[in-house]
């Protein structure tokens, strides 16, 4: 067991903590002040919310346009188009959500993880069939390849 004397260790403890004054223990909580106020208002004010809507337009056009795709994407290039255009929207979603979350758009953030979503499902149509995790159908055949 050890054998420390605790009662002259928390004496020691008491007649350090009796000289020290009440704003070296308990320091004083400060405000934001105006400068801090100023420069936090102007960086507001330089970035604008237009830019991130324009980002979440591109972004949701690019979601549209895929549900319309006017190529073959069954194999071989044209699966490989459609595939680079889906990962494009995955990115553009992701972008956008980040983007949405920094200027506090709720909205425009849920659209953007909807994106995100419908990237990664229509990319899960054409992938998972290929890798031999879902059943194949004639939309989404077995192979990367055309022969």
């Amino acid at each position: 067991m050890n054998d420390r004397n605790w009662d002259a260790e928390l004496k020691k403890i008491d007649r350090h903590l009796e000289g020290m004054s009440d704003e070296a223990m308990f320091p004083a909580k400060t405000a934001p002040g105006i400068p801090e106020k100023a420069q936090a208002k102007a960086a507001q004010a330089s970035t604008s919310t237009v830019g991130v809507f324009l980002r979440l337009t591109l972004s949701v056009a690019l979601g549209v346009a895929l549900a319309f795709w006017p190529y073959s994407a069954r194999c071989g290039l044209g699966l490989a188009a459609f595939l680079a255009s889906v990962t494009t929207l995955v990115v553009a979603g992701g972008w956008s959500a980040v983007w949405t979350w920094r200027h506090r758009a709720a909205k425009g953030h849920v659209l953007s993880l909807l994106l995100v979503l419908w990237g990664l499902v229509l990319a899960g149509l054409d992938v998972l069939p290929r890798v031999g995790y879902a059943k194949p159908t004639a939309a989404h055949p077995a192979l990367w390849t055309c022969s």
